[in-house]
């Protein structure tokens, strides 16, 4: 395993703060690993930067410690997934995972035909979220009325799908690779697919390949953490600024950085920029904006 590397040193004093690339396994819930994965470690504080269904595998990066701060923009970040569609019958949930609600024959579909129903995804879309979601309805899940058997109407959410990529087909079945932005469902993007070319579908396989900048291929699984002593385990934590690495970064004098740390504005020589992570002696301080008069504001601080 290869973590992303990180300019900065910050751990806050320990080794109990940090990002965890975990590669989720099938059969538990996200948090359900994150629990997991905070005993292997030993560590009490901590958060998932976006749900897997117990069907669904692949990456769920972790933030423990002072890394919380930065789960809402993992959260908010373009997701990457791996999704094998079965074509010929929908289900409730839109997944393997449900029952199935209708059948229909399976046409021979030509390239041309699978690739222009692909092409109409691609982009700015508007997406219904399933009834088996977290979504909430009058402060209940949909998911919980879902299994009581009530259904409600959903408003459709604009998602963007930057990538839908065909890799491989078979009569009745369908892979393909996803790049999209957060929010997306994969479950009603396959079943939007399978109405599209008139058979119907659902999701059977789906595996989340990249959240923000971070790749699947940088994660460790739960087995491979149960094999670790706890120190070992946390050394695989990465720094909270390797989850923004397209932010700007401007180092501050020792003067400003006390400034910094009790939320004091600071005046800065340079333009205006929104998204700025901020640093002493190579040491990362916290995130915060520059504003038109060249202010330098705290947005979050790591202490």
């Amino acid at each position: 395993m290869n973590p992303p590397s990180s300019t900065s040193d910050f751990d806050s004093g320990s080794s109990e703060n940090g990002i965890l690339l975990l590669d989720k396994p099938a059969g538990i819930t996200s948090n359900g690993a994150l629990g997991r994965a905070k005993r292997l470690l030993g560590l009490r504080k901590a958060g998932h930067t976006g749900a897997l269904d117990p069907m669904a595998t692949g990456l769920l990066p972790l933030c423990f410690g002072q890394a919380t701060k930065v789960s809402a923009f993992l959260l908010d970040a373009d997701k990457r997934y791996w999704a094998e569609i079965a074509l010929g019958a929908e289900t409730d949930s839109g997944d393997a995972e449900g029952s199935v609600t209708q059948t229909r024959p399976v046409e021979h579909y030509d390239p041309e035909t699978i690739e222009s129903t692909l092409a109409r995804f691609r982009g700015p879309i508007d997406q219904v979220p399933p009834m088996y979601s977290a979504l909430k309805h009058q402060g209940k899940r949909l998911h919980e009325l879902a299994r009581a058997g009530i259904e409600v109407e959903r408003k459709p959410r604009s998602v963007v799908i930057h990538s839908l990529e065909l890799l491989d087909r078979a009569p009745d079945r369908l892979c393909v690779r996803v790049h999209c932005s957060k929010g997306t469902y994969i479950r009603s993007l396959a079943v939007d697919i399978g109405r599209a070319l008139g058979c119907g579908a659902h999701l059977t396989g789906l595996r989340r390949e990249g959240s923000g900048p971070f790749a699947l291929s940088d994660a460790v699984t739960l087995q491979a953490l149960e094999a670790m002593d706890r120190s070992e385990a946390r050394s695989l934590l990465l720094p909270a600024d390797a989850a923004l690495p397209g932010w700007s970064r401007i180092e501050v004098s020792p003067e400003a950085a006390a400034d910094i740390r009790h939320g004091r504005p600071v005046d800065i020589d340079r333009g205006p920029d929104e998204y700025v992570r901020i640093y002493t002696a190579e040491r990362f301080l916290g995130l915060g904006e520059i504003d038109s008069a060249g202010v330098l504001r705290v947005r979050r601080l790591f202490v």
